[in-house]
């Protein structure tokens, strides 16, 4: 006879269920449709870049237009602005050690103006000799973020980033503007360069450099370079442990001579 009051509170506790379980889904809802901040962006970005990786895959399928080159990046120095400095280098697989390429990389959100998602800056090494195979040594025989700071010489190029639309295999791309950068390597008068972050931390990398008269003068011609991470635990943050199998077929001589001018740029 007295089911009055329990039928008001089964009601009551029923009511406060719904109103927890739709507080709870759109607080889940708002964490999962949570946009992606401009420095989430670039932190993806600067991660992507870090580490160890090889073109040697792409060199196995077209030897005739690609070397097995190391790409090696890690964290330099953090500006005040939270910009990262990354410090960068490439070489021929079989001599880590002697890098035909060092640039200092700064990575940070575009200019609120810009429609973009990430700025990445390269900038020449003071003193680049002093800097060979840093991400191979040991956090203590390296400069200190001061002192790279103060290394950080003249701006070379400067790539803008945007999100990769949906259904395509890339995660970030972009490029130079389409009049590039002044560049006077081989005869060039200015250079262009394009990047793609993929899954994986795969990167492709494509740079050319062109005359006045808008003729290419270096660079590949036949598509980026392909680098892709090197196999096992991650590289490049410490003494060095090169992890490419070491009778890889892909053993070039070092007397390559002018054929790595339309395959490869030494220098910017």
């Amino acid at each position: 006879m007295c089911t009055g009051p329990s039928n008001g509170w089964s009601r009551a506790r029923g009511l406060v269920v719904k109103t927890l379980v739709l507080i709870g889904g759109a607080l889940l809802i708002k964490r999962l449709t949570k946009s992606t901040t401009r420095w989430d962006h670039a932190r993806i970005v600067s991660q992507a870049i870090i580490g160890e990786k090889f073109s040697k895959e792409q060199a196995a399928r077209d030897p005739d237009n690609f070397f097995n080159l190391r790409w090696l990046c890690c964290p330099a120095a953090d500006m005040v602005d939270g910009s990262k400095v990354l410090y960068f280098e490439q070489a021929f697989w079989r001599t880590p050690h002697k890098p035909f390429r060092q640039r200092f990389c700064m990575v940070k959100p575009c200019p609120k103006e810009m429609k973009c998602d990430v700025e990445l800056s390269t900038y020449a090494i003071r003193d680049a000799e002093e800097y060979k195979n840093f991400c191979d040594r040991s956090r203590d025989q390296r400069p200190l973020p001061e002192e790279v700071i103060g290394d950080v010489a003249e701006h070379l190029t400067t790539i803008h980033l945007n999100r990769c639309e949906r259904g395509k295999r890339c995660l970030y791309e972009g490029s130079t503007p389409p009049d590039g950068f002044p560049n006077s390597w081989n005869g060039a008068s200015y250079c262009t360069s394009e990047l793609a972050v993929l899954k994986n931390n795969e990167i492709h990398t494509w740079d050319r450099g062109y005359d006045d008269e808008g003729k290419q003068v270096w660079g590949v011609k036949n598509g980026p370079y392909e680098f892709k991470p090197a196999p096992g635990p991650a590289t490049g943050l410490g003494p060095a442990s090169t992890s490419v199998d070491m009778l890889s077929p892909l053993d070039f001589p070092l007397s390559i001579g002018k054929r790595i001018e339309g395959s490869f740029v030494l220098q910017d």
